[in-house]
């Protein structure tokens, strides 16, 4: 029901990379999550798109900014390199995805509170449908004002504050990846 008018899908893989989910919580659990989203979309022909932070900490092209090795990114996937939270900020995702048509996007990766949070958020503010794979992202606990804020915590609200949002126009879902159907 996107408002852009667009009737296909993609599957955004956001962030997962080596300097990303090295403490990251059910670490393991999570890329497989997002493997097993990876082969359904390529199954069924549904375009991945590789999203790439990049930073001081994880310079383009360093091991930190690396795909993690348990995955497996083709040559002629999408890929998109960003510097902001947001997967569309300065960065050509927009254009790429209209060039396919693409008016839903499916949404996992890392990390749950920032990366994947902003880009769910600006997908659906640009008009996308926006389905998140509950157990396909994933974050790090940190601490914010001398308290210690659990990566779990994170990632069950996000998948809560998820369950029934509504904007007008636009769908959004939650499933499991073990659900997940193209």
């Amino acid at each position: 029901m996107t408002t852009l008018g667009r009737t296909e899908s993609a599957l955004l893989v956001i962030d997962v990379q080596v300097g990303v989910v090295e403490d990251a919580y059910r670490r393991e659990e999570a890329i497989a999550a997002v493997q097993l989203a990876v082969e359904k979309a390529r199954s069924a022909h549904v375009p991945v798109v590789w999203i790439q932070h990049n930073d001081e900490e994880m310079p383009l092209d360093s091991p930190r900014w690396s795909i993690v090795p348990e995955l497996d990114p083709r040559a002629d996937e999408l890929h998109v390199s960003k510097s902001f939270k947001s997967s569309f900020e300065a960065t050509d995702l927009e254009t790429r995805l209209a060039a396919l048509n693409i008016g839903h996007v499916y949404i996992c990766g890392a990390q749950s509170d920032n990366c994947v949070r902003h880009t769910s958020h600006a997908a659906l503010e640009r008009g996308y449908d926006v389905t998140l794979v509950e157990d396909a992202h994933t974050t790090s606990n940190f601490r914010w004002d001398d308290q210690l804020i659990s990566a779990r915590h994170i990632v069950n609200e996000l998948n809560h504050a998820f369950y029934g949002y509504e904007v007008p126009g636009r769908v959004t879902t939650l499933v499991t990846s073990a659900e997940l159907a193209f």
